[in-house]
């Protein structure tokens, strides 16, 4: 059983930074791609951020595009999200996913991952 444990969410004022991590363990599985997407309450789950397992490839939203950045550690089948000059309406939930297997689904996609974390809360205050 694939489990994803979520780390580094907490309480920031704005401009400022976070960085979460998200560590797989369990039966080892292939990764070809591992993501971040956030809901705040009341709002859809959203996708932030994304890396292709092998070569390194990244995928940003919009929002989140120049502010944070994601990347991974292989040996410790761990992905990172540094998170600086953080707003307000970066208060969220945050949830790493991973794939497991190769799709044909965007990065972006919700549907691409079977494998989701429990979630780190992330408030930023104004």
């Amino acid at each position: 059983q694939v489990q994803l444990v979520e780390s580094g969410g907490g309480l920031v004022q704005t401009g400022g930074s976070l960085r979460l991590s998200c560590a797989a363990s369990g039966v080892t599985f292939s990764t070809y791609g591992r993501a971040w997407f956030r809901q705040a309450p009341g709002k859809e789950r959203e996708f932030v951020a994304a890396i292709r397992w092998s070569g390194g490839s990244t995928y940003y939203s919009d929002s989140v595009k120049g502010r944070f950045t994601i990347s991974g550690d292989n040996a410790k089948n761990t992905v990172y999200l540094q998170m600086n000059s953080l707003k307000p309406d970066d208060t969220a939930v945050y949830y790493c996913a991973a794939d497991g297997q190769p799709s044909f689904r965007s990065y972006s996609s919700l549907q691409r991952y079977p494998y989701w974390g429990q979630g780190t809360q992330v408030t930023v205050s104004s």
